[in-house]
């Protein structure tokens, strides 16, 4: 449960659009996610909140097709 919590509290952030759509998936998602998945979220949280926005929104294209998987469900929550 600490990786949940932990996640949880990284996923408060300075944009309430943001904000909103980062703890719909976390009560959607989070739980039935791999470790690998786990460590993609992860990877998209250490972005900026705009440089993050813009990916869920598909304003700018993802640098790494690993993270697609983990994007599409942020971009359905």
């Amino acid at each position: 449960m600490k990786g949940f919590e932990r996640a949880r509290w990284r996923c408060r952030r300075g944009m309430l659009e943001l904000d909103i759509v980062l703890q719909r998936f976390m009560d959607q998602y989070y739980r039935q996610l791999s470790k690998e998945e786990i460590m993609q979220f992860e990877s998209l949280l250490s972005l900026a909140d705009n440089d993050l926005w813009d990916l869920i929104c598909a304003r700018k294209a993802v640098m790494d097709d690993d993270l697609l998987p983990v994007l599409k469900l942020l971009q359905k929550s």
